[in-house]
């Protein structure tokens, strides 16, 4: 059950601002894309041409936009960290060297903790981009390139609280990133190799080799095993199937729980058959170098639940179902 509203609370009111809000943001956003042009490109050659670390500054608000703008650099092939202005003063500086590049955020461009640093900056020979919305500023000064990140105004209604400004710094920001992933050549692969535990980094870094049960673990028989004996081995391995084997372990095919329901609704006596008479020929397989999402993929398409895992001579080498590939997060 739901609160009642505070005593004076105006919920037209509420939904007029949150839309005014968004209005002025969208509104900052399209007047930013128009001013981009020569220096936008000057920061990805400078960041490019940089042969040690982007590092991100910035105080207060700019600084939670500084350390996004970092992490998203990190993530998508260009090495960034974020040192705080106040800490630099007091050590943190010798974090940077000559052949980094700053990225400086601030609004006014004349934020004391880093307009005190700038000329540190400056005489360690660091290439400087200042992100600022006053061209006249300090910041705007000092700076190699200067980004311009003005607003018309903020969507706070006192023109006080920095919204828009900072909307206008997280949006240049990921226009940097996006600018300098492709022209690294960055691409699915190198972005889940940053990102191991999210689900892309499992499609993308996990192979079947990573997650089929190998060894005693998978079941096989033979041609000429009995129904009955085939029936143990499946039940014993829980994988919901069997591979049928030659006597060089080569896969000559496969019987699954639904190969059994089958037959039996067919009302076939099977105890006297072997795996050989019963088996499903040319089964689908896969290698244990291919992705396991293409694993998940084929079985999909195929409306099968297990696979067998075979290498160049089509030799059995392991097995799974979905249930492993759940397990590993894959699905």
């Amino acid at each position: 059950m739901s609160s009642p509203p505070a005593p004076g609370f105006n919920a037209d009111r509420a939904i007029e601002l949150a839309r005014q809000t968004l209005q002025i943001e969208a509104q900052a956003l399209l007047a930013l894309k128009d001013r981009q042009g020569e220096p936008l490109a000057q920061a990805v050659g400078l960041i490019l041409a940089c042969t040690g670390r982007v590092v991100v500054m910035g105080m207060g608000k700019s600084g939670h936009v500084g350390r996004k703008m970092a992490a998203t650099l990190a993530s998508t092939g260009t090495p960034a960290m974020f040192v705080h202005p106040a800490e630099a003063s007091h050590g943190d500086l010798g974090m940077v060297t000559p052949a980094d590049v700053v990225i400086a955020i601030s609004n006014s461009g004349e934020s004391d903790e880093l307009t005190a640093i700038l000329p540190l900056l400056k005489r360690l020979g660091v290439r400087l981009i200042g992100m600022t919305g006053r061209a006249t500023s300090t910041l705007a000064r000092h700076s190699d390139v200067m980004l311009d990140t003005s607003v018309a105004q903020e969507a706070c209604p006192l023109n006080l609280a920095p919204t828009a400004s900072t909307t206008a710094q997280i949006a240049l920001g990921d226009a940097l990133a996006v600018a300098l992933l492709d022209a690294r050549g960055f691409r699915e692969e190198d972005f889940a190799r940053s990102h191991p535990g999210g689900a892309l980094g499992r499609k993308l870094l996990t192979h079947v080799r990573d997650v089929m049960r190998q060894g005693e673990a998978v079941p096989r028989v033979r041609s000429d095993t009995g129904f009955s004996a085939m029936m143990r081995e499946m039940s014993a391995k829980g994988l919901g199937a069997t591979a049928v084997v030659d006597a060089e372990d080569r896969v000559v095919g496969i019987f699954t729980d639904g190969d059994l329901r089958r037959q039996i609704e067919q009302g076939r006596d099977l105890r006297g058959l072997s795996a050989g008479d019963l088996m499903t020929r040319h089964p689908r397989t896969v290698r244990a170098d291919a992705l396991a999402v293409e694993a998940a993929d084929l079985m999909e398409e195929a409306r099968i639940t297990s696979v067998l895992v075979v290498d160049e001579a089509q030799r059995l080498v392991g097995a799974l179902n979905t249930n492993d590939l759940m397990r590993a997060k894959v699905i």
